[in-house]
């Protein structure tokens, strides 16, 4: 189920999405509001950066814009921030391209 009652900082790109984008920077200790629950940011994140919707399973798919992005590679708890440490990309090996290599290389 995803969230109906999102804090005014969070955007849900797409009704399918289990995820959320910050509207804004949000320093650490800041609170956000999903489904009347507050979570507190354990670190300052900027415009842009995915917080969790709901608890996503490890190895689920992460969603966004209503298609997936990534899967977990750890569990993810409602309010967490989703980035590099916590997904993995599902088209490409790394997030990173090794210098001097191309894609598809």
């Amino acid at each position: 189920m995803v969230p109906t009652q999102l804090d005014s900082l969070l955007i849900q790109l797409h009704p399918d999405d289990n995820i959320a984008c910050l509207a804004r920077t949000v320093e650490r200790g800041g609170t956000l509001t999903i489904e009347g629950q507050e979570f507190n940011l354990k670190m300052t994140l900027g415009l842009g950066h995915k917080i969790a919707l709901r608890d996503i399973s490890m190895g689920e798919k992460i969603i966004k814009f209503g298609a997936p992005i990534g899967s977990a590679v750890e569990r993810i708890s409602t309010g967490e921030h989703v980035h590099l440490h916590n997904i993995k990309s599902d088209y490409l090996p790394t997030y990173t391209l090794e210098e001097g290599s191309k894609y598809g290389d």
